[in-house]
């Protein structure tokens, strides 16, 4: 069995499983369906590269940690570059939301919370959404988000409070 048919075959069990989920993080990450297809894509690529010469512990943190960096270089490519880190945004104010205005209850009844909530997390910036999605929809730990976004655990679990906190001040939560 040569190199290629083995990765093919590694491939077929370490990655195909988790495509879904793959989609999903690149969609969230992109904000639309056709480019989260195009990161996939160029995710299924570098996997089936990878295969050919590594073994795979946590396949399911894996394939997203290589749908989140295909998804970095997609962005990357496309839109002017971030701040290199969360202090910057706050010092920008780009982690505070908006105050609600005074139709509030107008804004409720108009807006669906579900978009209400897809657009919350459309506005957290980069390094936050990523950090929420991966616990909370794919339900990585703390430590495979860790590795996935190359940060340490502490940057981890305070990406994910600020999140958290953006999005409550976002939808209004006074908790």
């Amino acid at each position: 069995m040569t190199a290629s048919e083995l990765a093919r075959r590694r491939f077929a069990a370490v990655a195909l499983p988790h495509l879904d989920a793959a989609y999903s993080l690149a969609k969230a990450l992109a904000g639309n369906g056709p480019d989260a297809e195009d990161i996939v894509q160029e995710a299924c690529l570098r996997a089936l590269n990878a295969l050919e010469r590594q073994e795979i512990e946590q396949p399911r943190a894996w394939m997203l940690t290589v749908t989140r960096n295909a998804a970095l270089t997609f962005l990357a490519r496309r839109a002017p570059p971030n701040p290199a880190d969360i202090g910057d945004l706050e010092r920008e104010g780009r982690l505070t939301a908006p105050a609600p205005g005074p139709d509030a209850e107008a804004r409720l009844i108009a807006a669906d919370e579900g978009e209400a909530l897809r657009g919350a997390l459309a506005a957290l910036p980069l390094p936050l959404r990523e950090t929420l999605l991966m616990r909370v929809t794919h339900g990585l730990s703390y430590r495979d988000i860790a590795a996935a976004t190359q940060a340490p655990v502490g940057t981890v679990m305070s990406r994910l409070a600020r999140a958290r906190a953006a999005l409550a001040q976002a939808l209004g939560d006074k908790r």
